[in-house]
């Protein structure tokens, strides 16, 4: 029977699993597909029920590309990021904070009173500072994009001591002035990860992982340790870096495996958790051995 001989297979993982906090980056078309939205809230609830204690972030770049649109609102990108003007960070916390988040408990409340929404803001979360990144060796404003200085997980870990399973919008607080931030959920993702202490950091993508040698091929590695990543970050495309890097932050900062999947696949997340072959790319520590890292 496939379906026993599945679920057999399940076991190990299960076994392994059991108890522990896997961070989730939820973005890309699973966002924006019916049918895998729908597919990515049964694969969160079913970890919830299979005894791991999953965390979602998540940003809403086309969503906030669409908002800022019907407002008249220029999006510009810096560095790979949202240049975020004032007026911009009131459509980015208004989206993310008042439309994302709230379909997503939605869909993750249909299956019980699990989810609870909340921003880097609520309880301090998530705090930073404004980010000035660099461009040809000098530092450029982009507005109300943050660098994130602190994490304080209370809030997270209260709603996984009780059962739920939290979901943040990748917005903080300022350190210093009172205003708010948008922050790169890719980011946001990896250091609650790192935080929380978590198992594992999964960030949906819309490609199949990282590849070997794109575009000359579609090959894609399956594991790299950190130091191999690290090597390979300056060849990436600028889309893949803060993913890469949030990866590379979160394994060397006490996560077992960071992984990076195709969010285009439906329940990619059980298969890549539940199954031997897994799918897309895991990044381990340097020094695991490859028994100690799948």
């Amino acid at each position: 029977m496939p379906k026993a001989q599945t679920l057999i297979e399940a076991l190990p993982w299960l076994t392994r699993h059991h108890g522990r906090t896997v961070v989730i980056k939820f973005g890309g078309n699973a966002m924006i597909d019916e049918e895998l939205k729908s597919a990515f809230a049964q694969d969160v609830v079913f970890l919830r029920h299979a005894g791991l204690r999953p965390v979602v972030v998540h940003g809403g770049g086309p969503q906030i590309s669409a908002a800022l649109d019907r407002h008249g609102i220029p999006s510009e990108f810096k560095a790979g990021l949202r240049v975020t003007s004032e007026d911009a960070m009131d459509v980015v916390r208004m989206v993310l904070a008042g439309q994302v988040q709230r379909e997503l408990v939605g869909l993750l409340n249909r299956h019980g009173p699990l989810a609870v929404g909340l921003t880097g803001e609520d309880a301090h979360t998530i705090t930073a500072v404004r980010h000035r990144p660099e461009i040809d060796g000098r530092p450029v404003d982009i507005g109300r994009v943050g660098e994130i200085t602190r994490i304080d997980t209370g809030a997270i870990e209260a709603l996984l001591a009780d059962g739920r399973i939290p979901v943040v919008s990748s917005i903080a607080r300022s350190q210093d002035d009172g205003h708010v931030y948008n922050v790169n959920a890719d980011t946001a993702a990896a250091a609650l990860a790192a935080a929380l202490g978590a198992e594992t950091l999964m960030v949906l993508t819309d490609v199949e992982g990282l590849y070997e040698d794109w575009p000359d091929s579609d090959e894609v590695i399956s594991r790299l340790t950190a130091s191999q990543l690290e090597k390979l970050l300056p060849e990436l495309s600028s889309g893949m870096v803060p993913k890469m890097e949030g990866c590379l932050f979160a394994v060397r900062n006490g996560v077992r495996t960071a992984r990076v999947i195709d969010g285009r696949v439906q329940h990619s997340i059980l298969l890549e958790i539940f199954t031997d072959e897994g799918i897309g790319t895991m990044v381990v520590p340097d020094g695991s051995d490859q028994g100690d890292a799948v």
